[in-house]
């Protein structure tokens, strides 16, 4: 199964940081000791997330401020009102390995 390794040095506390895996592009959040991986492109207007702001679990899309729940994907306010993918995370100290859920 295909997936990418970062290190957990390379995500600042609430900061979406855009990485590819295989050719999707996936928006990467540490909130705390948590890592979270969604689906680039907001369902609503393919807006890049990475672009746009997180609060607590929530990232807003930059564009129309659609909000998701970086946990699960649930959209949590319009205009979207189609969830978004989510994808595995695996922490081992400082290593996180993210890929396609099964």
């Amino acid at each position: 199964m295909e997936s990418i390794e970062i290190k957990i040095d390379q995500l600042q506390e609430s900061k979406p940081v855009k990485f590819t895996l295989g050719s999707e592009d996936v928006c990467v959040a540490r909130i705390g000791d948590e890592v979270f991986a969604v689906a680039d492109i907001c369902s609503h207007a393919e807006a890049s997330l990475s672009e746009g702001d997180i609060k607590d679990y929530k990232i807003e899309c930059w564009l129309h401020g659609a909000e998701f729940d970086l946990r699960s994907g649930e959209v949590l306010t319009p205009p979207a009102f189609e969830a978004i993918e989510t994808f595995a995370v695996v922490r081992d100290g400082d290593t996180v390995t993210i890929s396609k859920k099964k």
